[in-house]
């Protein structure tokens, strides 16, 4: 059935194509289509129709972005008026929920009220949650200018996203959907899984509990604690929450650890001339059959974004930030070493490796010297990464949130900058932000010791009045 109605939307052109690619995420969350026919499936399809010359891409990317807004709004006013009736009434036929529907509608209604923005804007994304979030945020009654600032950011970003996704997939359309599909559903378990975290850490802070605590009551910890007592001890304290060298470090390890693996992954491929590397010229290829003038002039703009012109600016920026609040000098200091470090580290490995770039007919820009890693991508993660960090400490999660996802847009770009321009191989710019991760790792790692060692010396002190 899916393929039917796939290929016949194939088959369109002009403005009933248009109205197709508009109804479908309009119909999405307002009359529960995404159930039976993702709305993201139309989108991509409104895209190859564009690379076919069928529509206009301009048009095509109004009218996904139009329909997507516009059902998430109706969705929004049908769940506040009628969204109770109708929900019970599915509810109280399913056999696991019947005796229980007010208890989960309530547990529902309570976290979109509770993440607001957030819960719309994310659920856009994620398969399942794009056709409930809207009637649910209106049941739990977000303000409505709240609620429609998310949903424009969501569907702009999702619209734009998901039509330029089928417009340079092309022939390849399906396979870029089923990889979409499987995204979406990954983010609904990543979702899931959070919830069941979040009310565990909920319940455990309602009855002043740490993690540590929780955990050392199941019974599989507890005779791992009677076993091996000073290994228990010692991932206890990783794991603890409320200590600098706890839980956050472990991350931040872990991470590292990750970075590393992935870099000396590529770095061995590189130099053996196998795997990862293999498929290089094919990314190549994709996309340089796929350039057209706007994305051109846009990849040329964004790559700055990355470059030492523009990261000398964003060092002093946040540095003066600090400096002029808090009269703090390291942050500032903290930034300066993660712009040099970063340009010292890529400039020896590139030294190193000596991988030529990508042939010259391909380049849009200039560039000169080796190929291995991407420099932009080294330094764009390592400076835009604890830029996040340092401004992100001490707020509100959605803060956080808020600047991670900046930065990883703005990373993201400046890779995909550097491989549409034809400066680098696509392995050129993981391994540039497998290694700017690394080191911005480093770089956490030394502010978590700072924290650690500044909460040992409160707690010296506080024990030390107590003690007079």
């Amino acid at each position: 059935m899916l393929a039917r109605i796939s290929d016949w939307i194939l088959s369109l052109d002009g403005w009933i194509a248009l109205v197709i690619v508009f109804l479908v995420p309009a119909l999405e969350a307002s009359a529960f289509l995404g159930f039976v026919f993702p709305g993201e499936i139309a989108v991509i399809l409104g895209g190859v129709l564009a690379f076919n010359g069928r529509i206009s891409l301009p048009a095509v990317i109004a009218a996904a972005v139009a329909g997507a807004i516009v059902g998430d709004t109706i969705g929004y006013f049908v769940g506040r008026r009628w969204g109770h009736q109708i929900l019970r009434g599915v509810g109280r036929r399913v056999p696991f929920l019947r005796h229980r529907i007010d208890e989960h509608l309530q547990s529902a209604q309570a976290y979109v009220r509770r993440r607001g923005g957030a819960a719309v804007f994310f659920g856009r994304f994620t398969a399942a949650l794009r056709v409930m979030v809207p009637g649910l945020a209106g049941m739990a009654e977000v303000p409505y200018g709240q609620f429609l600032f998310y949903n424009a950011a969501g569907g702009l970003l999702w619209g734009t996203g998901f039509i330029l996704l089928g417009y340079f997939a092309g022939a390849a359309w399906e396979r870029v959907a089923a990889d979409a599909s499987r995204v979406g559903l990954t983010l609904l378990l990543l979702v899931l899984v959070g919830l069941v975290i979040g009310r565990v850490l909920r319940s455990m802070r309602e009855h002043g509990e740490r993690l540590p605590d929780r955990l050392a009551r199941a019974r599989p910890v507890a005779w791992a604690r009677r076993r091996f007592p000073d290994r228990s001890a010692w991932l206890a304290r990783r794991i603890d929450t409320r200590s600098p060298a706890g839980f956050g470090l472990s991350v931040v390890v872990l991470t590292g650890a990750v970075c590393t693996w992935i870099f000396i992954g590529l770095t061995q491929d590189v130099f053996a001339h196998e795997e990862a590397v293999l498929t290089d010229p094919g990314v190549t290829r994709f996309v340089v059959d796929h350039r057209v003038a706007w994305a051109t002039a846009l990849m040329k703009s964004v790559t700055w974004l990355g470059s030492n012109v523009l990261m000398i600016p964003l060092v002093a920026i946040v540095g003066s930030y600090f400096l002029f609040r808090d009269r703090d000098w390291r942050p500032a200091a903290s930034m300066a070493a993660a712009l040099v470090g970063a340009n010292v580290i890529y400039r020896v490995v590139k030294s190193w490796v000596g991988r030529p770039r990508p042939p010259g007919s391909l380049h849009l820009i200039g560039v000169s010297g080796f190929s291995f890693p991407s420099g932009h991508a080294t330094v764009a993660v390592a400076c835009w990464g604890l830029a996040a960090l340092l401004l992100g400490a001490g707020r509100p999660i959605r803060v956080k949130l808020a600047l991670w996802t900046a930065a990883v847009v703005i990373v993201g770009l400046v890779g995909l900058s550097r491989v549409y321009l034809g400066a680098h191989w696509w392995t050129d710019v993981v391994a540039g932000f497998a290694l700017g991760g690394l080191w911005l790792c480093l770089l956490g790692l030394l502010l978590r010791r700072r924290q650690a060692t500044l909460a040992r010396v409160a707690s010296k002190g506080l024990a030390s009045i107590q003690d007079v």
